[in-house]
């Protein structure tokens, strides 16, 4: 809070128009801005009406008639602040926002003296006709130190007892969550049973998920697959592990002079592991994993887009160490350097990710997956962007033999040693781990539909020979894609 308080002094002193206040700690706002109000006048209006320091004035007033009113009294603005709540209320008043650039412009040339309007949402909202006139103050995250400070307080409140080595546990967990957040979610688990305790922390777990995809943007992924539950890829696998034992002892290497891992990009065929590498790399590290997507950034408001990705990425590093995993990355900064309201939107979400990826200080490690990367900026396979960049082919036999294996015997482990694994690897050349798996599933489906006890080598492979393989559909693209990655010196994930 320290930092956006200074930051909030320097906006007002410098006289600019409109402050937007990004947060939904409404309390917590309200706060900062008596803090640095430096005794100005404070005027407010909300759904409840308009108030002058924190006494109501008029009730259920519309902003209209409360602007034309301020604007006919200007004197009564001076050495003022106007505060504005709940503006997604009027985002299609075209009245209030002329209003508002009115008031916007007699602040910028001087007629309005010490006098800031101040917009408090936890939803960002810029009109186009206003956003010379704005800039924008996000609400920071709480650092560990402060969520033991909120749990303490807690406890002390409910008279609580906790082990100082149970609420350092806690506050790790309860990284990028809010102050009320935190204290709605103890209050749940002490409900339970008058405690807190390690049964506990399931809940917990389930709350922040919520919290997560309350944003809209990001989405917390349940972590089940293992390193074991990949079929090969062993040199992918290796580099993982490696990171893994850095990511785990950051601070001994970086003493030891290493850097900050920022992540991996894992470009190739669809259905061969990609997605599944990004969910065993977080259960490798023992971190959560965040699913960023993409599409759900683009907003239909100048700003709004930014502010998304701003957003997300906030909110991954606060919750760090993590891995931030993005899915089809291609399709994502698709259009850029192109012209039009589209491409532009596109082409700025693109600068902050890459100067977020090439400078991020954070243990936010990013897994980003593609499928073809031939329409992916090439800014972005610059060395330093990624730690690395890998590409994943088709499974050699070695790796379909541990796929088959892999599926089975999740699925039906005491028909394992009966199966013929070499047989099936040497007739799926050209098949995707996806197809293999949906072969394996196919064949105990049909055994169980014809009353078998178990399934057979030959009853996989009957469902081999109904199944057309990656190899077969998508020969010339495939061809294209493998000499791209070849061409550009990606490092091979099964090699």
């Amino acid at each position: 809070m320290k930092h956006i308080k200074e930051q909030f002094i320097r906006y007002m002193d410098a006289g600019f128009p409109i402050i937007y206040l990004n947060t939904y700690e409404e309390d917590k706002a309200d706060a900062l801005i008596r803090s640095v109000a430096g005794g100005r006048n404070i005027e407010e209006w909300n759904v409840r009406g308009y108030f002058e320091n924190q006494v109501l004035m008029q009730a259920e007033s519309p902003l209209e008639d409360i602007l034309r009113t301020l604007i006919d009294d200007s004197l009564s603005l001076q050495r003022s602040v106007l505060v504005l709540k709940d503006v997604p209320l009027f985002k299609d008043q075209m009245a209030v926002i002329e209003l508002l650039k009115y008031l916007a412009r007699r602040i910028s040339n001087g007629s309005l003296p010490d006098f800031n309007i101040v917009i408090v949402s936890s939803e960002v909202y810029i009109p186009g006709e206003l956003d010379p006139f704005l800039t924008i103050l996000h609400d920071e995250y709480l650092t560990v130190s402060d969520i033991r400070g909120v749990i303490e307080q807690f406890c002390r409140d409910q008279e609580v007892d906790m082990l100082p080595e149970f609420i350092r546990e806690l506050a790790q967990m309860f990284k990028g969550l809010s102050e009320y957040e935190i204290n709605t979610i103890l209050a749940l688990a002490l409900s339970d049973d008058g405690e807190i305790t390690r049964s506990d922390l399931s809940l917990i777990l389930e709350q922040k998920k919520q919290v997560v995809q309350k944003s809209g943007i990001l989405e917390m992924i349940p972590l089940k697959e293992g390193m074991d539950d990949i079929g090969g890829l062993e040199s992918l696998k290796q580099w993982l592990q490696r990171k893994e034992k850095i990511f785990r002892n950051m601070e001994a290497a970086a003493a030891f002079g290493v850097d900050l891992p920022k992540g991996v990009l894992i470009a190739g065929m669809p259905g061969c592991g990609k997605s599944l590498n990004a969910k065993a790399a977080a259960k490798l590290f023992g971190v959560p994993l965040l699913r960023l997507d993409m599409g759900r950034l683009m907003g239909k408001y100048v700003g709004e887009s930014e502010a998304n990705m701003r957003k997300a990425i906030g909110l991954a590093e606060a919750i760090a160490p993590c891995v931030l995993w993005i899915d089809e990355l291609e399709k994502a900064f698709a259009g850029v350097g192109g012209s039009g309201g589209a491409a532009d939107v596109t082409t700025r979400l693109f600068g902050t990710f890459l100067t977020w990826l090439q400078e991020k200080d954070s243990q936010a490690f990013v897994v980003a997956t593609a499928n073809n990367i031939a329409s992916m900026p090439p800014e972005l396979l610059r060395k330093g962007r990624f730690d690395e960049i890998f590409y994943v082919a088709l499974p050699n036999k070695e790796e379909r033999k541990k796929i088959f294996s892999i599926h089975i015997g999740k699925r039906r482990p005491d028909d394992l040693e009966g199966i013929d694994l070499d047989r099936l690897a040497a007739r799926t050349d050209g098949y995707s781990g996806a197809d293999i798996e949906g072969v394996v599933k196919d064949s105990i489906e049909a055994a169980f539909a014809k009353g078998e006890d178990a399934i057979t080598t030959d009853g996989i492979l009957e469902a081999v020979s109904q199944t057309h393989s990656l190899k077969e559909i998508m020969k010339d693209s495939l061809q294209k894609m493998e000499s791209l990655y070849k061409q550009r010196k990606f490092k091979n994930a099964s090699a």
